[in-house]
């Protein structure tokens, strides 16, 4: 029986989540590429599946942003926003820990959880994972740009018609016509045509190598031996990089753990789980570290440090060391720690200072007062000597899980070198749609509401639901900036044109209401923003392939 879907939010964006199990522990089961967590209840290799883990925890689903029936309004998400979305579901659903299932792409982004919140982790099994998704001479298995394009080929030419071409992620499956037509609804149902070309192209771009070390938890890697889409010496390489980590190799060619031999991988997952040891209490875990010098401009400049504590604390940081010159803070991603630089140095300005940034991604003590170690010393000394004003510098480590966020990164001929002799290429970030020029004032009002640019828009767009006059003009003014900048910005980031991102945040918030049931279709209309109730109709068949009355039909 298919368990009740639920939502949660994940900063502004509606997380689709199911819970089934009876077992003491929780699982969180993270899918790879994009998924529909109600049409995997149409699979009956995929339910056995899940309820034999069932048996033995307790089992949490869920559809990361914008795939599934989690909100649309973005197609495209950092890894930091997808592991957020894993901690807001295991918010939702009261577990501390869990054990994190990831497949394929979902593994990556397991192992980034895993490494950051290793207290919140029992244990990290993963299937068919990848550390990276782009030929290079330090990991040649990956996919080269010709193998990828034929991907996108793929994604554009038949998305909807059925012949997707399947068969590699389930050879076994090649000639079960059911099971293959299963597969194509549940990706086209997982996402759009253009969302998931998106996505195909954001994880050409994953790199999660350089934090594989920082993973501390149990680890159970699990792969076939000819898995064509992710190939062996993949699973070997990230074992190695992993202490401790179990790496088991099955016989078979398919990437789909549930299909093919899976009583085998049944088994050993049971095992591993089973077999677990109570949960270690972790003193290290994997931050973002974020050092700056402060350079006042002229002799006539205010104290910054309550200006840097409010824009630190905003983005769910924490200082660790200030002093006149130079402060040190700590961000959960980079995504937080690289657009808090951002403001911080804009807003900072008004006060006659500059600061000089840099930014990268270490292990460090969770204990506040052990954090500044010696290799965290040497990266804010290196780091701090080859900034310069107005400026945030970041490290190849960080560039690498910022993908999506719609920053430019200019490389710079300097590199940092770490304790181990290690060589870091470093970039400069560009945020195109930001002002050069300081700010007058800094008052609260001015201080963003959100983690990013993007939670800022939607809260903009939600401020001014039911007003049917809101735009493009209104929302540039609100968000101070030009409409050229601000269709370059949403574009990156969500694939989407603001008058699109508009339409789609009014459409999501009427299905919300449509849910809620305390309003009728035309009540509902009015309150999102549209004059006329049949354009409402029209606009919410085409954005959800269902029209509002046959939706309150099939709730009944």
């Amino acid at each position: 029986m298919k368990p009740f879907t639920q939502y949660t939010k994940s900063g502004r964006i509606n997380i689709a989540y199911q819970v089934f199990g009876s077992g003491p522990v929780d699982l969180v089961y993270i899918p790879g590429w994009v998924s529909n967590i109600d049409w995997m209840w149409a699979c009956p290799e995929l339910v056995d599946f899940l309820q034999e883990l069932g048996k033995i925890s307790r089992v949490i689903l869920f559809d990361k942003r914008g795939t599934g029936l989690s909100d649309r309004v973005v197609e495209l998400s950092t890894l930091e926003e997808r592991m957020d979305d894993i901690r807001a579901v295991m918010d939702a659903v009261g577990s501390e820990k869990a054990i994190l299932f990831g497949h394929s792409e979902g593994g990556s982004v397991s192992a980034l959880f895993a490494a950051t919140y290793p207290n919140r982790t029992i244990s990290l099994i993963t299937f068919g994972v990848f550390a990276k998704r782009r030929y290079a001479p330090d990991y040649p298995w990956a996919p080269t740009d010709e193998e990828r394009q034929a991907v996108y080929d793929m994604i554009e030419n038949s998305w909807g018609s059925g012949e997707m071409g399947l068969e590699s992620l389930a050879p076994s499956k090649a000639n079960d016509k059911i099971f293959m037509d299963w597969l194509a609804n549940y990706f086209r149902s997982g996402a759009s045509p253009s969302a998931a070309m998106v996505l195909t192209k954001m994880n050409t771009q994953v790199d999660i190598i350089d934090i594989l070390s920082s993973i501390k938890v149990p680890t159970l890697l699990m792969q076939r031996t000819h898995d064509v889409d992710v190939k062996i010496e993949e699973g070997h390489f990230i074992a190695e990089r992993i202490k401790g980590a179990k790496f088991v190799e099955f016989h078979g060619n398919d990437h789909l753990f549930w299909v093919g031999n899976t009583e085998e991988v049944l088994e050993e997952m049971k095992a591993f789980i089973l077999d677990g040891k109570p949960a270690k209490v972790y003193e290290e875990r994997l931050y973002t570290i974020v050092a700056a010098r402060i350079l006042p401009s002229g002799t006539d400049h205010m104290d910054p440090r309550g200006l840097i504590s409010q824009f630190v604390t905003q983005y769910r940081g924490k200082i660790v060391q200030y002093d006149n010159e130079s402060f040190i803070a700590t961000f959960e991603g980079p995504s937080k720690a690289v657009h808090c630089s951002i403001d911080l140095m804009d807003a900072i300005r008004s006060l006659n200072i500059q600061l000089a940034i840099g930014v990268h991604i270490r292990e460090g003590a969770i204990d506040k007062a052990h954090f500044i170690s010696g290799e965290t010393q040497v990266f804010t000394d290196s780091m701090l000597q080859i900034s310069t004003p107005n400026q945030v510098l970041i490290t190849q480590t960080v560039k690498h899980l910022l993908l999506g966020t719609g920053l430019t990164f200019v490389h710079r001929e300097d590199v940092f070198k770490s304790m181990s002799g290690e060589l870091l290429s470093l970039y400069q970030v560009i945020d195109d749609s930001r002002s050069t020029a300081p700010l007058d004032n800094y008052s609260q009002k001015q201080f963003a509401q959100n983690d990013s640019f993007l939670e800022n828009v939607l809260q903009c767009i939600d401020d001014h639901l039911s007003s049917e006059s809101f735009g493009v003009e209104m929302l540039c003014r609100e968000m101070g900036i030009s409409e050229r900048q601000l269709q370059r910005k949403l574009k990156a980031i969500t694939n989407k044109s603001p008058n699109q991102l508009i339409s789609s945040v009014r459409l999501h918030r009427a299905k919300e209401l449509l849910h809620d049931r305390e309003y009728n279709i035309n009540e509902i209309a009015f309150q999102t923003g549209f004059s006329s109730p049949s354009y409402f109709s029209k606009c919410f068949k085409k954005e959800f392939s269902i029209s509002p009355s046959d939706l309150l039909q099939i709730q009944d």
